[in-house]
C-alpha cells in the first residue's frame, strides 16, 4: 500500500513542480517540492527493498514447509504408486512445480495488490485531477482490457502444454540416466538420443508459443499507449490554448498514463506465472490428496511372540483386477523354523514377502504375525521385527558404516563390525581406503554386486530381527561367496525364525519345511529329501539345476 501510494504522488508532485515553476514563476517553491519529490523517490526504494525481502523470506520458508510435506506424504505411499509414476514426474512435482507456486507466493501475489491498488489509485488520480481529460483517456481502457483477455486465453494454452511436456522429458531423463548400462549394452544411443530431441522438440515448440504471445502483447500494449497519449496530447492541448488546462497537470496525465500501462504489462508478464502456479498447485494438490492405500489401524494392536510366527490363511491377492497372483496360500512359520520358498519365474514368491511386510495388503484373507492380522499393526512396528534383504540391493550415497546401521542408527562401531563378520563382509571393507568409513557413491556403484549382498546381509542383522525374510539374496553371488553366505546363515539362523525365497535351490536344502509354488498356489510342500523322493515340481527343478 506504501508503495503504491509513493508511486501515485510522484506525477502530482512533478504537476506542482511544472506549475510553480512555469506557471507561477515561483522558483523557491518548485525547488521545495523537487526536494519533496526526491524524498518520495528514495521512500519508494527502501519501501521496495523491503518489501522484496520480506515476501522472499516468505516465499522461501512456504517453499521449504510445502517440499517437506510433500516428501511425508510421498513416504507414506504404497509402493504401487511409485510402480505407477515415473521418478522424473515425482520429481517435477517436488522441485519445479513447488517453485513455481513459491513464485506464485513471493513475487505474483504482492505485485497482483500491489499492481491493482496502482491502477485504481491511477484512475482516482485522473478524475480528481481533471475529470473531463480523463473522461477522454478513459477511451483507451477497454482496449487495454481487451489485449490482456486475448492474452491470458492464449498464454493459459501454451503453459499448460509447457508443464505437460516438461514432466515428459524429465521423466525420460530419469529413465535414461538411470538404465544407461542397458541403453550402451544393447546400442541404443542414437535411438534414444533420436527420442530426446523429439520430447525436447515439443517442449521447445510449447515454450515459443509461449514468447510469440508476450511479443504480440507489448507490442499492442504500446499502441494503445500511444493511441492514449495522442488523446491527451490533442484535447489536452486544445484546452491549454484555450486557458482551461494548464501544463503541469498535461505532463501529470502523460505520466499517469504511462504508470498505468507499467502495472498492465507487470499484470500480463506475471498472468504467465500465475497460470503458472495454479497448474503447479492442481499438480501439487493431486499429490497431496493421494490417500496411501495402506494405513495404519485407528486401534492397533501389538503382538506377543507365540509358537506360530506367521501364518498366511486363505490369501488371494492381484496387483490389478483379478489378475492373481496368489491364490488360496495358507501356511505357517513355526518361531525357529526355517521356512524355504521355490518355484518357477512368476510364482508368486516375492508377493508373499511384500504381503507379510504389508507393502500391499491382501485382496482376501489373512496374514498373521504372531498370531495378530498384519493390518492391525502399525506399520513402522510390523517392518521393525524383521531383517530383510532383498535382491535388488540399494545402498544410499555416504560411509559403509551407516549404511550398515540404517535400521538401527544407535549402533556402534564395534556393532556394526560384528554384523559385518557374521556375513564375512569385514575382510573387503578393511580393504578399501577407509574401512568402515569409505564412502560410496549412488546405489553403491564403485562396490561388486556380490560385495552390496554381503553389506545388506550385515544390514539386516544389525537390528537383530525376531523374524529373517530373504528374497532371492544369494541370486547375484558367485560360488565361493555363496560358501561364505551359506557358513554365516547356518550360525544366524540357529534359534531364529526365517523365511528364505529362493531361485537357487542349493541355498535351501537345509531348510525345515520347502513350499513349491506354481501358478500362485502351493503345490508341494516337505524337507528336501521328501520332495526329491516324491518326483514332482520340486524334484524337477533341482534336475534342471543339476541338484541332486
Amino acid at each position: 500500500v506504501g508503495s503504491a501510494l509513493l508511486d501515485l504522488v510522484g506525477p502530482h508532485l512533478v504537476q506542482r513542480i511544472v506549475d510553480e515553476a512555469v506557471v507561477a514563476k515561483n522558483p523557491a517553491g518548485a525547488q521545495r517540492i523537487l526536494l519533496l519529490w526526491l524524498g518520495v523517490v528514495l521512500g519508494a526504494f527502501l519501501l521496495n527493498v523491503g518489501i522484496r525481502l520480506l515476501v522472499t523470506w516468505i516465499g522461501q520458508s512456504a517453499m521449504l514447509s510445502m517440499r517437506q510435506e510433500i516428501f511425508r506424504r510421498l513416504q507414506g505411499l504404497h509402493l504401487g504408486y511409485f510402480e505407477r509414476n515415473p521418478v522424473g514426474r515425482i520429481l517435477t512435482r517436488v522441485m519445479n512445480d513447488v517453485a513455481a507456486f513459491n513464485e506464485l507466493l513471493s513475487m505474483g501475489i504482492p505485485t497482483f495488490f500491489r499492481d491493482m491498488l496502482l491502477l485504481g489509485g491511477i484512475v482516482l488520480a485522473l478524475f480528481l485531477t481533471d475529470w473531463r481529460l480523463a473522461l477522454v483517456t478513459a477511451v483507451c481502457f477497454p482496449l487495454v482490457a481487451g489485449v490482456a483477455w486475448a492474452f491470458s486465453r492464449g498464454i493459459r494454452v501454451f503453459y499448460r502444454r509447457t508443464r505437460k511436456r516438461l514432466a515428459a522429458l524429465n521423466a525420460f531423463m530419469q529413465e535414461n540416466l538411470s538404465g544407461m548400462a542397458v541403453v550402451q549394452l544393447f546400442g541404443r544411443e542414437e535411438t534414444q538420443k533420436e527420442k530426446f530431441r523429439e520430447k525436447g522438440a515439443l517442449l521447445r515448440d510449447a515454450q515459443l508459443g509461449t514468447v510469440l504471445v508476450f511479443a504480440l502483447l507489448f507490442p499492442a500494449l504500446e499502441v494503445v499507449t500511444a493511441l492514449g497519449v495522442a488523446l491527451i496530447l490533442w484535447y489536452g492541448g486544445l484546452r491549454l490554448m484555450e486557458g482551461t488546462l494548464s501544463l503541469g497537470v498535461l505532463t501529470a496525465f502523460l505520466l499517469y498514463l504511462k504508470r498505468f500501462v507499467l502495472p498492465i504489462r507487470d499484470l500480463a508478464e506475471k498472468f504467465n506465472m500465475v497460470e503458472s502456479a495454479l497448474a503447479a498447485a492442481e499438480r501439487i494438490s493431486g499429490l497431496l490428496e493421494t490417500k496411501p492405500e495402506v494405513r495404519d489401524p485407528p486401534a492397533p494392536r501389538r503382538p506377543v511372540p507365540s509358537g506360530t510366527a506367521v501364518a498366511f490363511e486363505n490369501v488371494w491377492f492381484a496387483y490389478q483386477g483379478e489378475q492373481w497372483v496368489l491364490r488360496d496360500v495358507s501356511f505357517k512359520v513355526e518361531r525357529g523354523e526355517t521356512v524355504a520358498v521355490v518355484g518357477p519365474t512368476g510364482a508368486g514368491k516375492s508377493t508373499l514377502v511384500n504381503l507379510l511386510l504389508r507393502f500391499y495388503d491382501v485382496s482376501r484373507g489373512r496374514v498373521l504375525v504372531d498370531g495378530v492380522d498384519v493390518r492391525e499393526i502399525p506399520q513402522a512396528e510390523l517392518r521393525r521385527r524383521f531383517g530383510v534383504v532383498l535382491q535388488d540391493v540399494f545402498l544410499f550415497r555416504g560411509t559403509l558404516a551407516d549404511n550398515i546401521r540404517l535400521g538401527a542408527p544407535g549402533l556402534s562401531m564395534e556393532e556394526v563390525r560384528r554384523a559385518a563378520r557374521t556375513v564375512h563382509a569385514d575382510s573387503f571393507i578393511r580393504a578399501l581406503p577407509g574401512g568402515y568409513e569409505h564412502r560410496i557413491m549412488e546405489s553403491g556403484s564403485t562396490l561388486s554386486v556380490g560385495q552390496k549382498q554381503l553389506l545388506s546381509f550385515a544390514r539386516a542383522l544389525a537390528v537383530s530381527p525376531e523374524i529373517l525374510v530373504l528374497d532371492e539374496a544369494t541370486s547375484s553371488i558367485d560360488a565361493e561367496t555363496e560358501a561364505l553366505i551359506q557358513d554365516a546363515l547356518g550360525r544366524l539362523l540357529w534359534g531364529r525364525t526365517a523365511l528364505v525365497i529362493a531361485h537357487r535351490l542349493s541355498t535351501v536344502r537345509e531348510a525345515d519345511r520347502i513350499l513349491v509354488f506354481r501358478g500362485g498356489r502351493i503345490v508341494e510342500e516337505g524337507t528336501h529329501g521328501e520332495l526329491m523322493a516324491g518326483e514332482g515340481l520340486y524334484a524337477e527343478l533341482c534336475r534342471l539345476q543339476e541338484l541332486r
